[in-house]
């Protein structure tokens, strides 16, 4: 995989909180969505078989508190990637499981969709971002109205970290 392209998917993680996630064992690929607590929800939790995404059973929607509503989700993975979204993108991309081989090929895909590939190719990081934050919301400037997201400037100190990072190991 492209070094640039990774360092992005780096910094979606970071983003998301998934990588830095206090539970995870795999870099945020096991991450499911933290639940509200006081709704009777489980906080953090993660998964460990990747058959499938871990809603794609009939697992009922975890309640996410929100200001001012609260919403049902099922993100997962180290992008959080919603069930719906899943299951279009498993059958698009021709994919077996919800693998972190199968999460990045959605990711990137979501990436290629919002045509930032070239932003990120040219180290644009902050138009990369701006044509992504509709599908992460903790991206600056979507609108899921969901808290602790991170602000442009921040993104794209920890993409360079990432790159940096990425090209001298």
């Amino acid at each position: 995989m492209d070094l640039k392209i990774k360092a992005f998917l780096d910094t979606i993680a970071w983003s998301e909180g998934t990588s830095t996630h206090l539970l995870t064992k795999n870099n945020g690929y096991d991450v499911i969505v933290s639940g509200d607590e006081a709704a009777g929800e489980k906080g953090l939790e993660i998964f460990s078989i990747y058959i499938d995404h871990p809603f794609a059973s009939g697992r009922p929607a975890k309640v996410i508190c929100t200001k001012p509503k609260r919403i049902a989700s099922t993100a997962s993975g180290r992008y959080q990637l919603e069930l719906k979204w899943w299951e279009a993108y498993k059958l698009m991309l021709h994919l077996n499981d919800f693998s972190p081989a199968s999460q990045d090929a959605v990711a990137v895909r979501q990436i290629q969709e919002r045509s930032a590939i070239d932003d990120i190719e040219k180290g644009d990081i902050s138009m990369a971002i701006k044509a992504c934050s509709n599908i992460w919301a903790s991206f600056p400037g979507n609108d899921y109205e969901q808290p602790g997201g991170k602000n442009l400037t921040e993104l794209v100190e920890h993409y360079q970290q990432f790159l940096n990072a990425t090209t001298t190991t």
